[in-house]
């Protein structure tokens, strides 16, 4: 089979084109092999091999957003089996066959019907055949080939990460390098131009400059000052087909940031301050500001104060506020009017990050004078301290010296100062303080468990100015007594096993006390002494705080005693030493093997199960109901009786009450139906119920006679008529029940009714061969059998 490629139609293919078909037997396997021949190489001894298929092929191209009204021609397909008589048909399957690409089953001329994508789909893979026409049988194996799609310049470059933010330092030299950007172009790489891009800057100079070919962006100015400027826009641009007319392109926006460069010192706005600061001012308070400027930023602009000169060192400090980044001024020391009545600083403000590239800039500090004016004002009492801590036992009796506070007035005239206690914060006034001496004495009696630590706040003022008021704050530590006896840590629940063995420890007890470390533990456990010893249980003293409950003896029973109780003493370590006493309960419990408890009593039955003694309650009323509704029913359904009085009217009742089974041949009262057989009896045999009939036995043949001279079927016709024309009687319509079985039969009857008026002599041996099933009725008649035997 031989297949031809369609002709070349763009004309930059012409000479490719040229090339494919010159050179194409070489470089595409259009190579024609005849069939049933073998190859002989030069030098070799002849071998045989298999019969080749007579193609000869190539592959196609097809040339992509083809937009013609008319289907694109890809190639031919053709084979030697092929005469041009239409005997060969040509099949096509596989990627795209029949939909994308068709073929004419007769030339083998290929055509594509849909415009092709290049950048979806680069190839498809299809294979060919030629068979019979008329057999449908294949002249040749299949065969597989290649129809590429041709690629044209159809897509513009794209920056896919895009557009960007990028940053330099300023400063930077020129030619730096900020930013590469990369444009991707979908066409195909490997021919032409068409994916061959080049970069361009539209925006952006002369501060930036991009390579043509690598996108690189570098910087194209020196020393660019971000204080001057911070932010650039460029818009770069990526044009394909190298850059010549024609070619798509695309372009990208690039932001670039200056960063920050520490290439600015700081600097003080004034080269001389003044400050007031009155002599009141507390120790350690923040009493002014400064700041210098800084025109860099972040860390750059970070700087520290401090104080390299002046009479006032000692006095005052300065510390940086790293979010202000200002110098804040404190006292270190309290100021007296009346001693020094001004101080001179110089203060110096620093970078702290330097970089050594721009330190001909500097020097990167800054200082400045400042003078500091006291102010005399009237100040209040000073306290000897700035707090007080005192102590106190607990139980102490009221009035009770706790300790004494002491202030003096700073100023020259050194008033008489008095005391007080600020009780705003407490509700309970458990302290009071002399106003002239300041001694603090207790008013209640303290309970350290209860509270082992007070808080208070004394106020002084002087007596001729009680407005200004100084305070200090006293803490008073309540001081432990050994009051408190030990008792149990919390309520145990002990458990002992009935399988127990002597020596087992069954539970660890500890326990707790109120009163301070001192007087708490170390515990000691142990059985009270005036007891008789314990046969059941005994107590050991662990030496840790903790006590453990062992076992005396072998095995327990629930039964003869559940719950058994040992008294126990606890002792605290205190001076002097308290004991308690305390009773344990121990419950006896049913464990499995491995100690677990299943069961300790009936309660925990029914706790396993998780049903509350109402739910129970409600259940057990629940089937009593049901009992009660069964009995009644039961009651109700043997107090039942038949009506005592036959209706006239009503000749078939004995055949809707019948509902039983019968006794057999013996039962002579169940059931009746003579009246039915023998209308004119009807009348005669109505009787009561309530009563055992006396029936006359009569002759068997005499009884037939009767029956046969009656017509049952005109009888029944005339009750039901009779029934349907009165309109005073029920509408009976179960009279339908009545089976009439016609004048006779030949097999008989074997019902047990109206056996008590007639002798059988029947053989009832054959029912034993009828099967399991007539096994019961079989014994039956058998036994019957043999008591007329007997």
């Amino acid at each position: 089979m031989k297949i031809t490629s369609t002709s070349c139609i763009c004309p930059v293919l012409v000479c490719l084109c040229f090339v494919q078909r010159c050179y194409g037997t070489a470089h595409h396997s259009s190579i024609k092999v005849t069939r049933n021949q073998t190859k002989h190489i030069e030098g070799e001894t002849e071998v045989h091999h298999r019969p080749k298929r007579g193609w000869v092929w190539n592959q196609f191209f097809v040339l992509e957003e083809h937009m013609g009204p008319d289907p694109q021609y890809v190639g031919k397909l053709h084979s030697n089996s092929d005469k041009g008589d239409g005997s060969v048909k040509y099949i096509l399957t596989g990627e795209g066959a029949g939909t994308i690409f068709i073929i004419d089953d007769t030339t083998g001329d290929i055509h594509s019907t849909k415009s092709l994508d290049r950048e979806q789909k680069t190839h498809y893979v299809l294979h060919a055949q030629a068979i019979d026409r008329r057999t449908n049988k294949p002249l040749e194996p299949e065969s597989e080939f290649i129809i590429k799609v041709q690629d044209i310049n159809d897509n513009a470059p794209k920056f896919t990460d895009g557009p960007y933010i990028v940053t330099v330092p300023e400063m930077s030299d020129m030619g730096t390098s900020v930013l590469q950007v990369t444009a991707t172009d979908a066409d195909d790489p490997t021919y032409g131009n068409s994916a061959r891009v080049v970069y361009s800057i539209l925006q952006g100079q002369p501060y930036f400059s991009v390579d043509p070919k690598t996108g690189v962006i570098r910087t194209a100015l020196h020393n660019m000052d971000r204080e001057a400027r911070e932010h650039y826009s460029v818009v770069i641009q990526a044009k394909d087909m190298a850059g010549q007319v024609g070619g798509l392109s695309g372009s990208t926006t690039v932001n670039i940031t200056l960063t920050d460069v520490n290439d600015n010192p700081p600097r003080f706005p004034q080269k001389h301050y003044q400050l007031y600061v009155p002599e009141s001012a507390q120790v350690g308070s923040a009493v002014g500001k400064i700041k210098a400027n800084d025109a860099d930023t972040g860390s750059n602009a970070d700087m520290t104060y401090s104080i390299i000169n002046g009479d006032g060192i000692g006095i005052f400090s300065i510390s940086t506020d790293k979010e202000t980044r200002e110098g804040i001024l404190s006292l270190k020391k309290p100021l007296n009017y009346e001693k020094k009545k001004s101080y001179t600083l110089t203060i110096e403000g620093a970078n702290t990050h330097l970089d050594f590239r721009f330190s001909h800039l500097g020097p990167f500090k800054d200082a400045t004078m400042l003078k500091i004016i006291v102010g005399d004002v009237d100040e209040p009492p000073l306290f000897s301290m700035p707090s007080y801590v005192m102590e106190v036992y607990e139980n102490a009796k009221i009035g009770t010296v706790v300790g004494t506070v002491l202030a003096q007035d700073p100023d020259s005239a050194n008033s008489l100062v008095r005391y007080f206690i600020d009780h705003s914060g407490e509700d309970d006034r458990v302290f009071n303080i002399d106003a002239n001496s300041g001694t603090i004495r207790t008013t209640k009696v303290l309970d350290r468990e209860e509270t082992p630590w007070y808080n208070i706040t004394v106020a002084a003022s002087e007596t001729d100015n009680p407005g200004l008021l100084s305070h200090v704050t006293v803490g008073i530590r309540v001081l432990d007594v050994n009051d408190n006896p030990p008792e149990l840590a919390r309520e145990y629940d002990i458990v002992v096993c009935e399988n127990s063995k002597p020596g087992q420890v069954i539970h660890t007890i500890s326990a707790t006390d109120k009163d301070d470390f001192a007087n708490g533990p170390r515990f000691n456990f142990f059985l009270d002494e005036r007891l008789s010893i314990n046969p059941n249980f005994t107590l050991k003293d662990n030496e840790d705080n903790t006590a453990s409950i062992l076992t005396r003896r072998r095995r327990f029973s629930r039964t003869i005693q559940d719950v058994y109780y040992l008294p126990i003493m606890i002792s605290d370590g205190g001076i002097p030493s308290l004991s308690s006493s305390s009773t344990l309960t121990v419950r006896v419990c049913a464990c499995e093997r491995d100690g677990r408890v299943r069961t300790c009593h009936a309660e925990a039955f029914l706790s396993s199960a998780g049903l509350s003694t109402g739910a129970l309650i409600a259940i057990l009323l629940c089937v009593v109901i049901l009992l009660a509704i069964v009995v009644l029913f039961i009651t109700l359904r043997r107090s039942k009786k038949e009506p005592l009085i036959i209706s006239e009217e009503d000749v078939r009742e004995n055949v809707v009450t019948y509902d039983d089974e019968g006794g057999g041949e013996e039962d002579t009262e169940a059931f009746d139906i003579t009246a039915l057989r023998n209308p004119s009896a009807a009348e005669e045999l109505k009787y009561r119920r309530d009563i055992r009939p006396e029936v006359k036995l009569t002759p068997r043949h005499q009884t037939l006679s009767t029956l046969e001279s009656i017509d049952v079927q005109e009888f029944i016709k005339q009750k039901l008529a009779e029934a349907d024309l009165d309109p005073s009687v029920p509408p009976y319509d179960s009279l339908q029940t009545y089976a009439y079985e016609g004048q006779r039969s030949e097999a008989g009857s074997i019902s047990s009714l109206d056996s008590a008026t007639t002798q059988s002599d029947q053989d009832y041996h054959y029912l034993g061969d009828w099967g399991p099933e007539f096994k019961k009725l079989a014994e039956l008649y058998g036994e019957i059998e043999s008591e007329r035997t007997t």
